[in-house]
């Protein structure tokens, strides 16, 4: 497995997995990333602010995407990156992956001068809300700021520096 940054040539690779797990959730609802304008060209929303925002992709041993997940500045709280589109196809799951990608990116975090880390899921996804919680982040009320109207579970997580 390795991690490296998105790059436009990832684009429909990572949409596809994101939109398979939001389908495979009964989540290919407006509101949600699934209509995302941007997700069919991630990268650039990335890599046009990289002091701020990252992705990273996962790979197999063969080289092939089998995941990714983002951060991007957060307006509804001071210092604070948002956790975005953390998906696994479904061959890389059970594996603890979400683990190790929460901890690459909370770290990528800190470097980028965030203390707080949010993110938005929803109650269908119920393995990621498992994982989010065993990895420290508390739910919240709903920020007046967030985008995706579909999402119906909030958390944050004060950052550690490592």
């Amino acid at each position: 497995m390795e991690y490296r940054h998105i790059m436009p040539s990832d684009d429909s690779l990572i949409a596809r997995i994101i939109r398979d797990n939001l389908k495979a959730n009964h989540l290919d609802v407006p509101g949600t990333v699934y209509y995302d304008s941007n997700l069919d060209h991630i990268s650039e929303f990335y890599m046009a602010y990289p002091a701020k925002r990252d992705y990273y992709i996962l790979t197999d041993d063969e080289g092939v995407v089998i995941g990714g997940i983002g951060l991007a500045e957060f307006d509804g709280f001071e210092d604070c990156a948002e956790l975005q589109k953390l998906y696994l196809a479904d061959e890389a799951k059970g594996n603890h992956l979400g683990y190790d990608m929460i901890r690459l990116i909370e770290e990528r975090a800190v470097e980028k001068g965030y203390r707080q880390m949010y993110l938005e899921t929803h109650t269908n996804l119920s393995a990621a809300i498992h994982i989010y919680e065993k990895c420290g982040y508390k739910q919240i009320s709903k920020p007046e700021s967030v985008v995706h109207g579909g999402m119906n579970r909030f958390y944050i997580k004060e950052l550690e520096y490592f």
